[in-house]
C-alpha cells in the first residue's frame, strides 16, 4: 500500500492542495474548522511528511537514533548500556549532533519507529544493536535507506555497516583459563537465545568441550535479568553433579550468582568459580570480586557514534570495524575445582 499523499487527503476532505499544505504547516488561510477536519483526516490516513521535503535543500536533522527492544527494567539495572550510551553521546556530541533514544516492547514496534522516523526525517543515521539470527531488521532498515551502523556481527548485515567485538574468541579464552585451572563441568548463563552473540557464546562452549575434554558443558538462556540469572544458578547448584564452574553473559547476572551461591552456602571459589562476561564496577567490589571478560564500553560507544557519523558523511561507505577482544581478568572468584570434589 502507497504511502498517503496530500492529494489524497485533500480528496477526501474536498478541498484544494494547497489548503491541505496550509492546514498541516499551521500556516494561514484555512477556517480552524477545515484545518481540524485536515489534521483528523491525515491522522486517520496515517500521514507522515515526506523525507525529501523535510531534507530539502541538504538540511540534517542533526540527530541519530537508538531503538531497543528490551524490558526498560533490565536495561536499567546494566552497567553496560550505560557505559554505551555514554560513549555513543560523547562522540555525537563532538559534531553536535543529538541521540534520540526510545525503547519498545519487540522487534516489530522497532521496525515501526525506524520506518516512522525515517519518512519523518527525524534523524540521519541509526545504530541497531541487540543483532539477532535472522534478523528481520536489517531488511527493514535497507529499505528506509537511512545510514546504519549495527553493533554486533560478525558480517551477514546486508548493506549496513558493523561495529563488532568476537564474542566466539572471548567466550573460548573463559573455557580456556577454566579448563587450564582443571573444570571439567562448566556451565553458561546465557542471555537471550536470539541474539546472534548469545548463540556464538553458546556454540563456543559446546566446541570447545569436544576440544578440551569437558564432561559437562550445559548453556541456559534467560533474558539478561538478575531475578533469571538467580533462578538459573540455584537451578544448577541444586544439582546431584552441579558445575564447577559458571560463566555469566553479564556482570548483573554474576553478581546475582554469587548472592545465590552464599544463599546455599557453596563456597565461592572453592565449591563453584564464577566468570562475568561484562567487568564494571559490580565485578570489582562484590566480595569476593568476580573474573570478568574486560574492555572499555565507553571507547566502544564513542568508536561507533564515529562510524556511524563517517557513514552518514558519504552513505556510500561500508564500514566493518572489528573491535578488540575482551581480555579476561582474573580476581577472586575463580580458583582450581576444590580438593574432594568429583571433577
Amino acid at each position: 500500500m502507497s504511502r498517503p499523499t496530500i492529494a489524497d487527503i485533500a480528496k477526501r476532505v474536498g478541498v484544494s492542495k494547497g489548503a491541505v499544505s496550509f492546514a498541516l504547516n499551521g500556516r494561514p488561510g484555512v477556517s480552524e474548522a477545515t484545518r481540524a477536519r485536515i489534521l483528523q483526516v491525515a491522522k486517520e490516513m496515517n500521514w507522515r511528511p515526506h523525507s525529501a521535503a523535510r531534507a530539502l535543500g541538504g538540511a540534517r536533522a542533526e540527530a541519530v537514533g537508538l531503538v531497543i527492544a528490551r524490558p526498560a527494567s533490565t536495561l536499567g539495572v546494566e552497567p553496560f548500556f550505560a557505559h554505551l550510551l555514554s560513549g555513543l553521546q560523547a562522540g555525537l556530541s563532538a559534531q553536535s549532533v543529538a541521540l534520540h533514544l526510545l525503547v519498545v516492547e519487540d522487534a516489530e514496534a522497532e521496525i515501526e519507529v525506524y520506518r516512522g522516523w525515517a519518512s519523518e526525517h527525524r534523524v540521519d543515521g541509526f545504530v541497531m544493536v541487540d543483532l539477532k539470527v535472522r534478523d528481520p531488521r536489517i531488511e527493514a532498515l535497507e529499505e528506509v535507506g537511512v545510514p546504519t551502523v549495527v553493533l554486533g556481527g560478525p558480517g551477514r548485515h546486508g548493506s549496513l555497516s558493523s561495529v563488532w567485538a568476537d564474542d566466539r574468541e572471548a567466550m573460548l579464552s573463559v573455557v580456556d583459563y577454566l579448563a587450564a585451572l582443571g573444570h571439567r563441568r562448566v556451565a553458561h548463563v546465557a542471555g537471550l537465545p536470539a541474539f546472534r552473540h548469545t548463540q556464538r557464546r553458546m556454540r563456543a562452549l559446546r566446541d570447545s568441550a569436544r576440544r578440551l575434554g569437558l564432561v559437562d558443558a550445559v548453556s541456559l538462556p534467560t533474558d539478561f535479568s538478575d531475578a533469571e540469572g538467580a533462578a538459573a544458578t540455584r537451578a544448577l547448584l541444586s544439582r546431584a553433579r552441579r558445575p564447577t564452574a559458571i560463566v555469566y553473559d553479564s556482570d548483573v547476572m554474576a553478581l546475582a550468582g554469587l548472592g545465590v551461591a552464599a544463599e546455599m552456602r557453596v563456597r565461592v571459589p572453592d565449591e563453584v568459580s564464577i566468570v562475568a562476561f561484562d567487568d564494571s564496577v559490580l565485578t570489582r567490589i562484590a566480595h569476593p570480586s568476580i573474573t570478568a571478560l574486560s574492555r572499555d564500553t565507553f571507547a566502544l560507544g564513542r568508536q561507533v557514534a564515529e562510524v556511524l557519523l563517517e557513514v552518514i558523511a558519504d552513505p556510500a561507505r561500508h564500514l566493518d570495524v572489528k573491535t578488540a577482544t575482551p581480555r579476561l581478568v582474573v580476581r577472586e572468584s575463580t580458583a582450581a575445582p576444590g580438593l574432594g570434589r568429583d571433577d
